[in-house]
């Protein structure tokens, strides 16, 4: 029984060297200045290679740690134009198998899109008190044409997951400027509506306890 803690003890002590000290793979190394952190705690099989771009934001935080968790992500890019060393020490720190890099600003975007089979866009502004959508669609449709635009020059065959608000009018603007570009796949880009049902599945249901109904299922 010793025995067998002992191995156990030593095969922890293994696990958490190996994460702290991962090795390093020269073939996926880059340029960035920004002193990215790699983690492969257990090896890197084969997977689909995702970048986040807003990664630092409200939403772009949780979606990291998700991605890295996700078995099937081998490769991790986190951008975003401010805090994205602090953001991706943190998810690095998991003891999954995903390489996760960060890359900071305008000029390390193309590194980061570069080789992506999934990009996923939760970059932009949040609507604030006063805000109309009028008000938020000016702000983020610049970034997201921005975002696009790197896109199609650095990874055109990337499935494409736009969030950024409002998500019915940078759809089109990302198909936009994909066509000019001459990379638009309509069954490669997407907008991410989830929130948008989860909230219209929660009105439904405040609506119909008010009216009384107790039993019902909402779909």
């Amino acid at each position: 029984m010793q025995e067998t803690n002992n191995s156990r003890v030593n095969q922890r002590i293994a696990t958490i060297s190996a994460h702290l000290n991962p090795p390093r793979f020269s073939h996926m190394e880059g340029s960035s200045g920004l002193g990215r952190a790699d983690c492969r705690a257990k090896g890197g099989s084969t997977g689909f290679k995702v970048a986040i771009l807003g990664a630092a934001g409200g939403i772009g935080q949780p979606l990291s740690l998700l991605m890295k968790m996700n078995p099937l992500v081998s490769v991790l890019h986190l951008y975003d134009v401010v805090n994205t060393p602090g953001v991706t020490a943190d998810i690095s720190h998991m003891d999954t198998g995903a390489v996760v890099r960060g890359f900071l600003g305008q000029q390390q975007l193309e590194e980061a899109l570069t080789g992506m089979d999934l990009v996923i866009i939760p970059a932009g502004v949040p609507r604030k008190p006063g805000m109309t959508r009028d008000d938020l669609f000016n702000i983020n449709a610049g970034i997201v044409k921005t975002l696009c635009e790197g896109i199609a020059k650095c990874c055109p065959k990337a499935i494409v997951n736009l969030i950024s608000n409002p998500v019915n009018s940078t759809v089109p603007i990302a198909a936009e400027v994909f066509k000019k570009a001459g990379t638009f796949d309509p069954n490669r880009l997407l907008g991410v509506t989830m929130l948008d049902v989860v909230r219209a599945n929660t009105f439904v249901v405040t609506t119909k306890l008010a009216i009384g109904l107790s039993f019902f299922v909402v779909n």
